[in-house]
């Protein structure tokens, strides 16, 4: 039952003794083969390399000397993070067999705290999607009903942790990849500050809105995580040399301290439960003790064709990369260089990301450059200065995470519009470049977890983190029967 415990549990019983790094392992090892099968939340795992890792992290503890906590947990890391020697597809067929010679720098500071990897996780392709059902290797599905989608992009590392096939996720966030499937299956996920986590072996999709963040079954287990993968990085220019100061011993924050703004706004065309839940939440932080301010978003309407014009005109120019040339697939069907490129392309690529890429080639073409993408850089730079207002105001907004619960498989996934629509609470903060977290609130009466949002400014996550878990305690413990 190793699986069920927490990062500072996990690290009490290696400290003491009581269990190997291979007993953790091998816990979870038996947990992804006996139930990922319902779930597909894995693409790759790696048996052999994986009790190699944790052998060596027992041969280290044996051995003495100064050893990180955490050295010898497993965790799982979304499969568009490089890891060398380990498949990383993004969940195309074009990169179905690709290997890495190299890692991602998050991936390299995993290592050096001595975190082993459990496996990498399914996800939309290229991260394109928000549901997971857009992956090369079949849809996740969400543990608390496997009818239901577990959100998107990082599906498969949300629902891994909140199944406990994992103790904790790495996943990114390029309009609510993380914050939107943490809300749909129970877990806290968090997108931090544009550039305080360094994007350097993480591929592509829109280079100004990635960003790499965690997933925990707790707060502190992705605040933990986070400060273990954020920091300066020469090699990633948008990183940005800011202090870490939001491990969890530095986290509990006093109430009679936080000015908390919530935006009318974003509580339009949310469903009753959740927005009952989310005002009812509130109301418990103003009995104990926080301050309540109304503020105005008022361009989140405009949030949606911003993003996906910006979104999609980088996307269209980070994957013409893969041209069949390089490295990746390369079609067979081919007689000529133009024959090559399109066929790979038309082949290799889902339907949504070719969608993307044509809407992203169409907005930067003459004569639409100016009407289209122009414009969405100056509606972007709207949104952030509607965002440096609130914060002059309040510490944190707190939002619902998304307008709905988890809906069924298939139900949005040949109505692109609407499912764009889906992401339009989480959007703005990668706009903005600000963090975000969600974190479980409840459940609604079906039995599907509630998310709710703090967004904070810039390098505020210590803050947000604080509040989170305060929050987290008033609301009660909810987990799949899975």
């Amino acid at each position: 039952m190793l699986y069920k415990y927490n990062f500072e549990e996990l690290a009490l019983l290696l400290e003491r003794g009581e269990v190997r790094s291979v007993d953790i392992a091998d816990s979870f090892l038996k947990r992804i083969q006996n139930y990922d099968k319902k779930i597909n939340s894995f693409i790759t795992v790696d048996e052999e390399k994986l009790y190699l890792q944790a052998e060596e992290s027992d041969a280290r503890r044996k051995k003495g000397g100064e050893l990180s906590r955490y050295d010898g947990i497993p965790i799982a890391v979304k499969d568009n993070i490089c890891t060398k020697g380990i498949k990383t597809t993004c969940a195309s067929k074009i990169l179905e067999n690709f290997i890495p010679p190299y890692n991602a720098a998050v991936y390299e500071k995993l290592k050096g705290s001595g975190f082993i990897l459990l496996g990498k996780t399914n996800m939309d392709e290229f991260a394109m999607g928000s549901t997971t059902e857009a992956s090369f290797f079949g849809p996740s599905k969400n543990p608390y009903n496997t009818e239901k989608v577990p959100g998107g992009s990082s599906g498969g590392s949300a629902a891994a942790v909140s199944a406990n096939l994992a103790p904790a996720a790495i996943g990114s966030d390029t309009g609510g990849s993380i914050r939107q499937p943490a809300a749909f299956c129970g877990v806290t996920g968090i997108k931090p500050t544009y550039g305080r986590v360094s994007r350097y072996g993480l591929v592509a999709f829109a280079s100004s809105l990635d960003q790499i963040g965690t997933f925990g079954n707790c707060v502190d287990d992705a605040a933990l995580l986070l400060s273990v993968i954020s920091g300066y990085d020469k090699r990633d220019s948008t990183s940005i040399d800011v202090e870490v100061d939001f491990h969890p011993e530095k986290l509990r924050d006093d109430l009679n301290e936080i000015v908390i703004g919530v935006p009318d706004e974003y509580f339009k065309g949310v469903s009753e439960d959740i927005r009952n839940n989310i005002e009812g939440k509130l109301k418990e932080l103003e009995v104990n003790g926080a301050k309540i301010e109304k503020i105005s978003l008022k361009y989140i309407d405009y949030a949606v064709p911003v993003y996906y014009l910006i979104a999609t005109a980088e996307a269209s120019s980070n994957l013409a990369r893969y041209d069949g040339i390089r490295y990746g697939y390369r079609s067979d069907a081919a007689s000529t260089l133009d024959e090559l490129y399109s066929k790979t392309r038309s082949e290799g690529f889902g339907k949504e990301v070719k969608r993307r890429i044509m809407l992203g080639t169409f907005s930067l073409s003459s004569g639409y450059y100016d009407a289209y993408y122009l414009k969405a850089l100056k509606g972007r730079t709207l949104i952030i200065e509607d965002f440096k207002k609130a914060f002059s105001k309040v510490d944190v907004i707190i939002t619902p995470t998304t307008t709905t619960t988890a809906y069924n498989l298939g139900e949005m996934i040949n109505d692109p519009l609407q499912m764009y629509m889906s992401d339009i609470l989480t959007i703005s903060a990668n706009l903005a470049g600000i963090p975000g977290i969600s974190i479980p609130a409840g459940l609604d009466r079906e039995g599907l977890p509630i998310g709710l949002q703090i967004m904070g400014s810039h390098f505020r996550e210590k803050k947000i983190f604080g509040l989170a878990a305060i929050i987290e305690k008033i609301c009660e413990p909810i987990h799949p029967e899975i």
